[in-house]
């Protein structure tokens, strides 16, 4: 679980990572949308890694000075339980396409367990039809949705983990940890061809994105109802959240003003490569150290 900002890091402002408990139903984009009316039309909002509207789960906001740290989420691992009903195989391999394809055959569990092993490590994965993925300019769920479903091309991703929690007579539940891109969906159905008939996600919920996890996780609701307030505030975590595996560079404080310039600082000792400078509690900048110096990547105004 990531560290709650303290007081005092607060009080500077609207500056961190607003790690929202995504409900059904709705699209990243419009829970980040309600986030972003809370903290005005002025600030500055991103978030890592896009959930399907059906799907629930850890969705981290970016907001202020941490959007300039987004680009160290896309990469993270993430965990994810779902839930696969066995014998429909459906268009958007979800419960909320239409069935394309059934079966009669409902594999037992020894059956599921036995062909997990396969999808483990680095996968060849072909995505949904219905993704965000971009094919000749176009959306491939807009051509989807068309009549027109691309043929993807199979990519290469990495499941980390992945675990058979639960069975019933037509389905099972299961809990993944995965790399940037994979799809679970078309893990789900990729596990229910393996094991011999189709199937579906038919629920699906992010667990964890890097650091952040449900136990950091806040109801979109429940933010919705604090609106701009120390509440909301109070709810954010630090910046550097999600740069704690990058080394600390203590600085003083006439250091620390010379970084945020952009003039390079000593750095005896500390090994060559990127740094994450701080001076007490704050972070000044990420920066880059060589030749026994450190200089300025991206400097943080918080």
């Amino acid at each position: 679980m990531a560290r709650p900002m303290a007081d005092n890091e607060a009080k500077r402002g609207l500056h961190g990572w607003l790690v929202v408990d995504k409900p059904g139903g709705i699209t990243s984009a419009a829970a980040v949308a309600r986030i972003k009316a809370l903290v005005g039309r002025g600030a500055k909002v991103g978030h890592a890694g896009t959930l399907d509207p059906m799907a629930t789960g850890v969705l981290p906001v970016a907001i202020g000075e941490a959007t300039k740290t987004v680009s160290f989420m896309m990469d993270a691992s993430k965990r994810y339980r779902f839930g696969v009903r066995f014998g429909e195989q459906r268009d958007t391999d979800d419960a909320e396409g239409t069935v394309i394809e059934t079966s009669e055959v409902r594999p037992p569990e020894s059956v599921v367990a036995g062909v997990l092993p396969a999808f483990i490590g680095d996968v060849e994965q072909v995505p949904p039809a219905f993704s965000a993925l971009k094919v000749g300019g176009e959306r491939a769920y807009t051509l989807a949705r068309q009549g027109r479903p691309p043929q993807l091309a199979p990519r290469t991703v990495h499941v980390e983990s992945l675990t058979l929690t639960g069975a019933s007579d037509d389905g099972a539940a299961f809990e993944v940890a995965c790399g940037k891109g994979t799809y679970v969906r078309a893990l789900a159905r990729d596990i229910a061809r393996a094991a011999g008939t189709v199937g579906h996600v038919t629920w699906l919920r992010r667990s964890a994105v890097g650091p952040f996890t449900d136990g950091d996780a806040n109801p979109l609701d429940k933010l919705v109802a604090l609106g701009h307030s120390p509440g909301l505030a109070e709810s954010l975590l630090p910046v550097d959240a999600v740069l704690a595996d990058i080394p600390a560079l203590p600085l003083t404080a006439r250091e620390a003003d010379r970084l945020r310039h952009g003039q390079p600082v000593p750095a005896p000792g500390a090994a060559p490569g990127r740094v994450r400078a701080t001076a007490g509690s704050r972070l000044v900048a990420l920066a880059e150290v060589g030749a026994g110096q450190a200089r300025p990547v991206r400097v943080f105004n918080i």
